[in-house]
């Protein structure tokens, strides 16, 4: 999603008791307006679309014939939760609401975000046609909005592990934790194909390869919609999700994006400049794979295409996504998606419709888009059609998540959440992410290593080994959620070990029997990348900051080897430092379970990683020209996409 504002407008006090209000009826629904045209009931105790032994198709048109004007437009509406006034829910028959990056509740727990939605949705209940909500969230890298949930790798990291069968599994883990929470709808996968690793969005991707990208991608929406629905009886889809951002935000071009908050975005939201058979042979290819996969709800992407907003571009969303691809779900835009289209609102509003949109994330104002569109079908600048193809289509995704019959939390999963089985899949997932890219006879280390040396920030910060999407839209540094940092899985494993810990590489304290500073048997830096997330993150270098080179360089002299481990979004500038060191693994952003690098690295397990991007030499080599990108030589990568040593 994009421009993740942190939000805590119009937080509310929700006591851990509203949690029970999953158990509550749905209210029945009102006598209705002689305007309003008839629909057929299966019987006396109520409409054909409340009965589920119907085939959704039959349940959607009946509904769908007895809605209003008014009501369409509001399951079209999609509003950030902080900007939402509790009884516009169901005055404004509002069909969707979403936690942006940081957006939650006043006490950031299971229960209380169980607690919120369950609030929220039950506001929904009291509208006139009983509609529940669809409540969306970025759990990108597991349900990482919430504190206490297990965070995954980053995509990236999975991408480097290349076993589908595990990113299935971590998609029907993350399915269970926000069912508990009563979030029902996943803003991922990411399915982009990166091809400049300059962008900040690089680790959301799973590689610059369409067909990992595509293998795994469908992967995780399976786990997603179908792997958690022995766990939620009484729906198609377990948790929906959303590949994005549709279609190319990958490919664009650096230099092509605008400014945000006065600091500039330098190719994220930009234009892709290649013709129609790159783009389809690149970026379009993984939406084929989710079409076949199942995926009911698509993003559009902030990017443009040749100039044109994505957003507006009838020809990609309408004729090839829904035509071609016969895409059956609905289109949700991005974070202010539709306003890019135009200075003129109206304008943008009727453009972003017509060309395919059918949920808008406004995500504030969501009155005025209400009106707008309202007053667009008036005067026919869109077609009652148009909004009934909306609609129908975002009502078949609530039937088949099974909204009507479970709109609550799902409290049995709350013990789900943060669960010891989940953090044991993660330790996994981190230890075949890890890429052993250079090994001089130091691994695996003893576990009785006489002496041991940590430094760099990132051994003892989990914060910085989650990265973006964590908490915070930006994430950020610190003991922010639950985990195991790589440091205390170091002295957890090499228990007949000395560890000493600095984050700045000084350890002339540490002295040897003789008086004189120790030298370290094994030495071990774990530097990296600060949290970032999207534009924000886009970088034009890529080389190690002063001071990790600074904590490298004084570590290099406290010890006989030096092992150092890179957390990263993307390959960093490594060339002209990594000949002093005696190994090197690329970690990316493992998440909360930190163990898994200290299994690996002790030799418990054997490294199999391989490299989702090619690794650059120098920072003149990007964007690579991958078709004439040479296998050796001084223009030759650093490492190549797929290198990876096994140990």
């Amino acid at each position: 999603m994009g421009k993740n504002i942190l939000l805590l407008l119009g937080g509310m006090s929700l006591p851990i008791f509203l949690i029970a209000c999953h158990a509550r009826p749905v209210p029945s629904e009102a006598s209705s307006p002689s305007h309003i045209p008839s629909a057929r009931s299966t019987s006396s105790a109520g409409p054909a679309y409340k009965d589920s032994r119907l085939p959704v198709a039959e349940r959607v048109e009946d509904l769908l014939a007895r809605m209003t004007l008014e009501e369409k437009i509001g399951q079209m509406t999609l509003v950030e939760r902080g900007s939402i006034l509790l009884e516009d829910i169901a005055a404004q028959g509002i069909g969707g609401l979403l936690s942006g990056g940081g957006s939650s509740p006043p006490v950031n727990s299971p229960e209380n975000w169980a607690a919120m939605v369950n609030q929220f949705q039950e506001y929904a209940l009291r509208s006139r046609l009983g509609i529940p909500l669809l409540y969306g969230a970025d759990a990108v890298h597991g349900h990482g909005n919430v504190y206490g949930a297990v965070v995954f790798p980053h995509n990236i990291g999975l991408g480097a592990a290349r076993d589908p069968d595990l990113v299935e599994r971590i998609g029907r883990a993350t399915a269970e934790e926000m069912a508990a929470t009563g979030i029902y709808w996943n803003y991922a996968p990411v399915v982009a194909v990166p091809q400049d690793i300059r962008w900040g969005r690089t680790y959301e991707g799973f590689g610059e390869d369409t067909e990992l990208v595509s293998a795994l991608g469908s992967a995780y929406i399976r786990g997603l919609q179908d792997g958690g629905r022995a766990r939620l009886p009484g729906a198609a889809i377990a948790v929906l999700a959303t590949p994005k951002h549709y279609v190319g935000d990958g490919g664009t071009a650096w230099g092509t994006s605008k400014t945000y908050n006065m600091r500039p975005f330098l190719i994220d939201q930009g234009d892709v400049q290649v013709d129609e058979a790159t783009l389809r042979t690149v970026h379009l290819s993984p939406y084929v794979e989710a079409v076949r996969a199942g995926a009911m709800s698509v993003m559009a992407s902030l990017s443009s295409w040749r100039g044109q907003k994505m957003h507006a571009h009838r020809y990609l969303l309408t004729d090839v996504l829904k035509g071609e691809l016969g895409f059956p779900g609905f289109v949700v835009s991005d974070w202010e998606g539709i306003v890019p289209i135009s200075k003129d609102y109206d304008t943008a509003v009727v453009t972003a419709i017509n060309a395919g949109i059918d949920m808008v994330m406004v995500p504030y104002d969501y009155k005025t888009f209400i009106g707008t569109l309202k007053r667009a079908v008036e005067r026919g600048d869109v077609p009652l059609e148009r909004i009934d193809d909306a609609v129908r289509r975002i009502l078949t995704a609530k039937f088949l998540v099974g909204l009507f019959e479970r709109p609550y939390a799902e409290l049995s999963l709350l013990p789900s959440v943060g669960s010891a089985e989940h953090r044991q899949l993660a330790r996994e997932a981190v230890r075949k992410s890890l890429v052993l890219l250079k090994d001089d006879g130091v691994l695996p280390l003893a576990k009785d290593t006489p002496l041991i040396f940590v430094a760099g920030q990132g051994a003892d910060d989990i914060g910085m080994q989650c990265g973006g999407w964590t908490i915070e839209w930006q994430g950020r540094s610190g003991n922010i959620i639950p985990g195991t940092t790589i440091l205390e899985a170091v002295r957890r494993t090499a228990a007949g070990s000395v560890v000493h810990y600095d984050r700045w590489g000084k350890f002339e304290t540490i002295l040897d029997p003789s008086g004189r500073p120790a030298i370290a048997d094994v030495g071990i830096a774990v530097v990296g990348e600060q949290p970032y997330a999207e534009g924000l993150g886009d970088q034009a270098d890529l080389s190690l900051s002063p001071e990790d080179v600074a904590v490298l360089d004084r570590l290099r002299a406290r010890c006989r080897k030096m092992v150092v481990i890179l957390l990263s979004g993307r390959p960093l500038i490594v060339t002209g430092q990594m000949e002093h060191w005696d190994a090197f693994v690329a970690a990316w952003l493992p998440g909360s379970e930190g163990q898994g690098v200290a299994d690996v690295l002790f030799g418990d397990y054997p490294f199999t990683g391989k490299l989702p991007y090619t690794w650059p030499r120098r920072m003149e080599q990007l964007p690579f020209d991958f078709a004439h990108l040479p296998a050796s030589g001084p223009d030759a990568p650093l490492f190549p996409f797929g290198y990876g040593l096994e140990k």
